[in-house]
């Protein structure tokens, strides 16, 4: 007995709790009544085959929440047992034990989704494949009235190939007088173009002239003047040389007179 009690001192000081948080707040929810609860829930599921892949993914989603919930409130409770450790491990193996079901239905879920996703497919591709079957008709009435339009096209386009290349001749003839009428044009153009330079030269040499000959009338005119205002003076030097001459004769006879007296 009393080898037994230092071992159960050991023991109750390495089980000591820890002490708890004061300022956390968890309400606990009894283990046994969730896990009634999820049962229910999952019975539900189960009895409902008809249930939609949303629900039953909604359901588990909301398990799963629960399950992570519980075992936080279990492991905040063991830290206030005397066996701390126990508590924590028998926690945790009910809560992989949650997770191992909540996993085994995820994984049931997943094989029914993706054989109904498989079905799905199968059944769009037998409705595409009816649909085209269906159309087969109208696209074989498409492509013959695209095989005609086509012929039609590359007709048309050999006539109008072959009306070019008749009509090559003539459109050669007919270029090749408008090229010759062009010239033509272009010919008569220069010579008036020349014809024109030429005009108003020879009408700058008339000016030329003219007014050479203004200048020349001009001069000539001067000249005459000048020389009838020359001839003018010689005149009248002439008739004041005779007038002087004549008074001198007269003062001479006039002198004989009174000499002669």
């Amino acid at each position: 007995m009393t080898a037994v009690m230092p071992a159960q001192n050991a023991l109750a000081q390495t089980s000591k709790p820890k002490p708890i948080d004061p300022t956390t707040s968890v309400s606990a929810k009894p283990l046994d009544g969730s896990a009634k609860a999820d049962n229910a829930s999952v019975s539900i599921t189960e009895v409902s085959p008809d249930a939609g892949f949303a629900s039953r993914q909604k359901a588990l989603n909301k398990r799963t929440e629960e399950n992570d919930y519980r075992y936080g409130v279990a492991q905040h409770d063991c830290y206030s047992t005397f066996f701390v450790n126990h508590c924590l491990d028998k926690a945790r193996d009910e809560m992989r034990g949650e997770q191992r079901k909540i996993r085994t239905e995820q994984l049931a879920l997943d094989d029914e989704q993706r054989v109904q996703h498989a079905k799905e497919r199968d059944r769009q591709t037998a409705i595409k494949r009816a649909q085209y079957e269906a159309d087969a008709p109208q696209r074989a009435a498409t492509e013959k009235s695209n095989e005609t339009s086509f012929a039609e096209k590359q007709r048309q386009n050999e006539l109008a190939a072959a009306q070019r290349n008749a009509e090559a001749p003539q459109r050669a003839a007919n270029e090749a007088a408008y090229q010759r009428k062009q010239a033509d044009y272009q010919k008569q153009l220069d010579e008036a173009r020349a014809r024109g330079a030429q005009d108003a030269r020879d009408r700058d040499q008339k000016a030329d002239r003219y007014a050479e000959k203004q200048r020349q009338a001009e001069l000539h005119k001067a000249e005459v003047e000048a020389r009838q205002k020359e001839a003018a003076a010689k005149q009248q030097q002439k008739a004041l040389e005779a007038q002087q001459e004549q008074e001198h004769q007269q003062q001479l006879k006039q002198q004989q007179q009174q000499q002669s007296k």
